[in-house]
């Protein structure tokens, strides 16, 4: 039976995901004027906040995972899923030239943990419970 990489390569990924998505999400909550520093002027703080407690509830569930032994499969679809959306958004609304180059940096974030959540799921020819060398 092949099963997929959920040790080590697997928790390490749901920590750094996790502790970027928490990072990202309260920055602007705990100091929105250094965030438009960075990122540039918002009229909508209000929707900053809101997308930052939304980015917030994505992080707690995978720092729960990278916590405690489950099921990763959801989290999986939890963590690709945001990431896909938010890198989407971020080059999109960059080349429609709403939002400053900074953005990049943060969808390249996002598809490198869309890469490595795929390398992460590629499966293992090993027996459950069987270590690799």
């Amino acid at each position: 039976m092949k099963h997929t990489r959920h040790t080590s390569f697997t928790r390490y990924l749901l920590w750094t995901q996790g502790l970027y998505f928490l990072i990202t999400a309260v920055w602007p909550l705990v100091h929105i004027d250094s965030f438009m520093m960075i990122t540039g002027p918002k009229e909508d703080v209000w929707l900053v906040k809101t997308v930052s407690v939304l980015i917030l509830s994505v992080a707690l569930p995978l720092l729960y995972g990278a916590s405690y032994s489950t099921d990763y499969r959801l989290i999986r679809l939890i963590a690709i899923s945001a990431a896909s959306g938010l890198a989407i958004i971020d080059v999109w609304y960059y080349l429609e030239g709403v939002i400053k180059w900074v953005y990049l940096l943060d969808a390249f974030a996002e598809i490198t943990f869309i890469i490595c959540w795929c390398i992460a799921n590629i499966p293992n020819s090993k027996p459950a419970g069987e270590k690799n060398s």
